[in-house]
């Protein structure tokens, strides 16, 4: 045998004997860019989720009937969200969806109906139901007046207040009165739902159109007259995103956790209803 071929099978074999070695360092290469570059590591929070979204101070406007909830799920989720500082503005949805549409600075936006929200859909990210609600009728503590149902509401004798026909409650109130030919005499229409309230809690009004919720936040001061189901309207709460803000992913990521176990149950406790 020649000495140049005997070189060459020797250097033939050495190169099968180095790509043997090294495919398995390759693969094990790349199983551990998967776990540094690709897939998630166990036990990490998914991309995008809320407990990975980043620190902000945020604005959100919502309706005047989530305060005392929001003010609960705003300090859960700052407490879960180190860093992050919620600043809620409450008021009715007509006024909310107003400020979104003059541009007024804010990072999300929840209103008690639909068609309130739907008004700014150009200036919001796609909505999503979080909560539902119904309406009661709010007396004075011991309910002095003995009203029981909707009809009692036509007596000129008892001073009614609703909510103004622009806000959702009033809009809801509107709609089952209507249903049940009821006509009421109001002695004033509120811009929100909670001006409504006060005026029942103060004497001011016999009684008022209100949403359970709002009930169940005063109930040491009102008494709360239940509506059948017939007779009733379902008020719904969409949440998303204003498009003008300066904190897009912290926003997205407060409304995406409004849908999450942890707030659901901290809507339902103060009587919401489920999306």
């Amino acid at each position: 045998m020649s000495l140049a071929l005997t070189f060459t099978r020797r250097r033939t074999a050495a190169a099968v004997l180095t790509t043997a070695l090294l495919v398995p360092l390759a693969a094990c290469g790349n199983d551990s860019e998967k776990d540094t570059a690709g897939s998630t590591a166990p036990g990490s929070p998914p991309s995008g989720s809320a407990s990975a979204a980043p620190a902000a101070d945020l604005t959100v406007l919502a309706a005047a009937s989530l305060t005392d909830v929001f003010k609960t799920a705003g300090a859960a989720y700052e407490k879960s969200h180190p860093g992050t500082k919620i600043t809620f503005s409450f008021a009715g949805s007509q006024e909310l969806v107003a400020q979104v549409a003059q541009g007024s600075p804010a990072d999300a936006l929840v209103t008690a109906d639909t068609k309130s929200m739907d008004k700014v859909k150009g200036d919001t990210g796609t909505p999503t139901v979080i909560a539902k609600n119904r309406l009661v009728i709010a007396t004075g503590e011991g309910n002095p007046f003995k009203v029981d149902e909707l009809k009692d509401l036509a007596d000129t004798k008892l001073k009614v207040v609703l909510a103004a026909p622009e806000v959702p409650a009033g809009k809801y109130s509107k709609k089952i009165l209507d249903a049940q030919k009821i006509t009421v005499k109001a002695v004033s229409q509120e811009p929100n739902v909670r001006a409504v309230l006060s005026k029942v809690e103060l004497g001011e009004a016999d009684a008022g159109l209100v949403y359970k919720t709002d009930a169940e936040s005063a109930k040491d001061k009102v008494d709360a007259v239940e509506i059948p189901d017939a007779q009733n309207a379902i008020a719904e709460y969409p949440a998303a995103t204003v498009k003008g803000s300066e904190h897009a992913e912290a926003a997205a990521a407060f409304v995406a956790w409004l849908s999450s176990p942890e707030a659901q149950k901290i809507l339902q406790d103060a009587g919401f209803q489920k999306p």
